[in-house]
């Protein structure tokens, strides 16, 4: 049986009000904004910090205002407007989600979350942030920054981690009236204020009733401590890929493998790299043996 936490230190009218007078000024918040440019900067947000994806996301919504106009698009000028991103990935997914929006339902997206689901590339946070941001459903939406916003100001913890009822737990937050302001304020309480690494207390509206500071802001245990170390990308094949990537992005014809072998020292790792883009079809060779963008 899940128990659900009461969250009494969290109060609806402080986050609102939060939210109200220090929201950033994102693109995708502005007045006039659908919901497929709501999904859009989902996607892109993800892992990526939303100082780089603003100016790629006005960009997308210039060039593809409409699910219609980006499902015409080409692999490979979705892969070069992608850019420095990373995780090229979403980029090919999203392609496939928007010509899903186009054949099922009509190049509107749906506001349901379990058809949000049902679309290529959108998983179970996405779904609910669209729902909640683009159609103003009242629906729990948990990230990190929510994640680590209940942990410290209801379980005095100061490190998050994912479990079975964090959808339940915040879902019983969630006002009446004004939930999707609500989970806005909750999330760019954790992004700009109760950050990861120095949260900025004296500027927190619940300073007063946080658990974490009532307890004294108490430090993660050598445990905890272990289980969120983050992954370097320095030397990974990730980096790597990275590389090759931006070599075929920026390369106005097919890329001969020699050109790719001084990308990077480790020859091993590079080849390594190299055949996981194959794989994920990220990047193509032609019968002459050079590599480019699929087509």
């Amino acid at each position: 049986m899940v128990t659900i936490v009461a969250p009494i230190v969290i109060t609806q009218d402080d986050i609102i009000r939060f939210f109200k007078d220090n929201a950033r000024d994102l693109p995708w918040r502005r007045p006039g904004t659908t919901p497929w440019g709501v999904l859009l900067s989902e996607v892109m947000s993800h892992q990526t910090p939303v100082g780089r994806v603003a100016p790629v996301w006005e960009k997308w919504i210039r060039r593809w205002p409409t699910p219609q106009d980006f499902a015409q698009a080409s692999t490979d000028e979705v892969l070069r407007a992608w850019g420095t991103l990373g995780y090229p990935r979403r980029a090919l997914r999203l392609l496939q989600c928007a010509q899903v929006i186009v054949d099922k339902h009509g190049g509107e997206v749906p506001g349901d979350v379990d058809k949000l689901l049902a679309l290529p590339g959108i998983g179970d946070y996405t779904a609910r942030a669209v729902a909640c941001f683009a159609f103003g459903t009242n629906v729990p939406v948990v990230d990190t920054n929510v994640r680590r916003v209940y942990a410290r100001a209801v379980e005095g913890k100061f490190l998050a981690h994912p479990r079975a009822a964090e959808r339940t737990n915040v879902a019983a937050l969630l006002p009446r009236h004004n939930g999707p302001v609500f989970s806005a304020g909750l999330m760019e309480l954790g992004a700009v204020v109760c950050t990861a690494t120095k949260p900025k207390c004296p500027q927190c509206p619940l300073e007063k009733t946080c658990a974490w500071v009532s307890a004294g802001k108490p430090e993660p245990s050598a445990a905890e401590l272990k289980r969120k170390k983050v992954q370097k990308f320095e030397g990974t094949d990730r980096q790597v890929r990275g590389k090759i990537m931006k070599c075929l992005r920026e390369a106005p014809k097919p890329v001969p493998r020699s050109d790719i072998d001084l990308l990077w020292a480790d020859q091993v790792q590079l080849s390594r790299a190299l055949y996981s883009l194959l794989q994920d079809r990220l990047a193509e060779q032609d019968d002459k043996g050079y590599f480019h963008l699929p087509r």
